[in-house]
């Protein structure tokens, strides 16, 4: 997206066959030897070109234009374009969006269906109950939308206001001052051999540098997650729960499209201890957008979210809607779902942390980029005001957190910060609670009940009944591979594996022996499969790189955080077209 004069730019146009400009700055090195990074220098980098790191950059170049002030932005992107890797139900509360182009009518935003009927559904196996609709899930006057598309819409405004993308590279390192300030990130090196070894096409990765760089990486981003380490963000924060998200996208008969309709359904398939629920949504052009979503703090270790979701359009009330239909595409994605009680301290010196990477999904309103987009724009204003006072890098812009407190995101958590926690008790409790919470205390009671960490909430093995799942049909409901054929997912096989195991004799001594192998199950890509000898001895894991959808399920549900996910080479990954 940067002009062609950009060395960034041809390292990923051109299949990473340098400028000759660049060429000749590089320093032939005897093989495997380190070259010398490129550096290139911004007053911002942002990490990830999802609603709120591009509603950061823009926010960002609207001020400086404002005061006729000179503002370089940076927005690095991991996937092969804008909208890539973003994913979501999705239906866009614009009050955000409003305050960042009040005119995004007449930009011709993507907001094409205006949000209708909503209905809200309790299923069991075989009936469908219809309850009232809470307050939190009312949509009028929403939009059913392709975040997507959005995403790519936002980043055409942000290029015209003189920010500068690049898609297709991804940040894998946080680079830190003498002083242990952040100083901006280093963009991973390509042309990396499995082996570790450099190919023909190695080329190392670039440094950008910053006075703020801000990491909009979304949920479970593997750069934020050393920042916590680093800088000891979660001290005083509950532990992060979180939701894994299924989707797929499907074109139905038009005699049974209703543009705007919204359908979210609780219960069956999962039982009354899980937490979950669907969701169904009628877009343009006949399209349907449907989807699952399991808290990732489920017990029973044989459960396959991926699995649930497939059953669950088997459901009477449900399959009609795709008989006669045709699935277009698919995909995966953990959500931040603990809310208030769960947010880290925010800045650090040199830095601070936006969005979902943050967690300020609003869960029972089942959205969050409204928040995310918000959280974006007010560290802009914090950052644009900062910078202006210092103009020195690796300062802490404390002001941030303050002016979120102070925004509509901060009261709009608040009030629901103990719905969420409260199906800790299961589904009947949970929604008994809920209901005290939204109508009689208002968002107001006097405690605030906690979140607890997923990962230990596995039981063993022989605890839980192991579910049996139908097989797919291959109309209605499909198996794993032929679902992530259709999410466009693409990796160079020759690169080092980006799921790395800190134990490799976990999966099998700990795993496989108390939980059955539980990653087998929780991804919804086929990545991890445990394999056999011939005579059936011999298990060991197996992890099949190429098919994951990043999601980051398995770093978060790993029962002793064995699994570390990193990025791959850049623009790897999933390539969603309109979801």
């Amino acid at each position: 997206m940067a002009g062609d004069e950009s060395p960034v730019y041809f390292l990923f146009a051109s299949g990473f066959n340098l400028p000759y400009s660049a060429a000749e700055r590089r320093i032939t090195k005897e093989h495997n030897e380190p070259m010398a990074r490129d550096i290139m220098t911004y007053d911002v980098v942002v990490v990830g070109a999802g609603p709120s790191g591009l509603s950061a950059a823009i926010r960002l170049k609207q001020l400086a234009a404002e005061h006729n002030k000179d503002i370089s932005v940076c927005v690095l992107e991991k996937g092969s374009e804008v909208g890539a890797h973003l994913l979501s139900g999705a239906v866009l509360e614009p009050r955000a969006l409003n305050e960042l182009f009040p005119d995004w009518k007449e930009r011709g935003a993507p907001l094409e269906t205006p949000a209708a009927e909503d209905r809200f559904l309790f299923l069991t196996k075989t009936r469908v109950f219809r309850l009232p609709t809470p307050p939190q899930m009312r949509n009028h006057g929403n939009y059913v939308i392709s975040l997507g598309n959005l995403g790519r819409w936002l980043a055409k405004q942000a290029e015209a206001l003189g920010v500068e993308i690049y898609p297709g590279f991804a940040a894998a390192e946080v680079l830190y001052d003498e002083k242990g300030a952040v100083r901006g990130v280093a963009t991973g090196d390509m042309g990396v051999a499995k082996d570790g070894s450099h190919t023909d096409a190695y080329t190392p990765g670039m440094e950008l540098h910053a006075k703020q760089t801000i990491f909009a990486e979304g949920c479970r981003g593997s750069l934020t997650k050393t920042l916590f380490e680093h800088f000891g963000l979660r001290e005083g924060a509950d532990p992060q729960t979180y939701g894994i998200g299924i989707k797929e996208l499907w074109e139905i008969d038009p005699a049974k499209h209703r543009p705007g309709h919204i359908t979210h359904t609780i219960g069956w398939p999962l039982d009354s201890g899980t937490y979950g629920g669907s969701w169904l949504y009628h877009m343009s052009n006949n399209q349907v957008s449907v989807g699952f979503v399991i808290g990732l703090d489920y017990s029973n270790p044989h459960l396959s979210p991926f699995e649930e979701f497939q059953r669950f359009k088997l459901h009477p009330a449900i399959k009609p809607l795709f008989e006669g239909a045709r699935r277009i595409s698919y995909g995966a994605r953990a959500l931040s779902e603990g809310g208030l009680q769960s947010i880290p301290k925010l800045t650090f010196p040199g830095g601070l942390i936006i969005g979902d990477a943050a967690g300020f999904l609003n869960v029972p309103k089942i959205k969050g980029n409204h928040t995310a987009m918000k959280s974006g724009m007010v560290a802009a204003e914090a950052l644009f005001d900062h910078l202006n006072e210092s103009s020195m890098g690796g300062t802490e812009c404390i002001s941030y957190p303050e002016r979120l407190r102070k925004s509509w995101i901060w009261p709009e958590l608040a009030a629901v910060r103990n719905i969420r926690p409260g199906f800790h008790w299961g589904l009947l409790p949970g929604l008994i609670y809920a209901a005290l919470e939204t109508y009689i205390f208002r968002g107001k009671a006097p405690w605030t009940l906690r979140n607890h960490a997923d990962h230990l909430q596995l039981k063993r093995k022989d605890q839980a009944p192991v579910i049996d799942y139908p097989k797919p049909d291959g109309v209605i409901t499909f198996d794993r591979l032929s679902s992530v054929f259709i999410s466009n997912t693409n990796h160079e096989e020759n690169q080092p594996v980006h799921l790395q195991l800190k134990d490799p004799g976990v999966p099998v001594k700990v795993n496989l022996a108390l939980y059955d192998a539980p990653e087998q199950r929780y991804c919804p890509a086929a990545v991890y499969e445990i394999v056999r000898d011939a005579d059936g001895g011999n298990p060991h894991l197996h992890i099949n790189a190429q098919n994951c959808v990043h999601c980051k399920t398995c770093d978060i549900k790993d029962p002793t955080q064995n699994i570390n996910w990193v990025v791959p080479q850049g623009g790897g990954g999933p390539n969603y077209p309109n979801m």
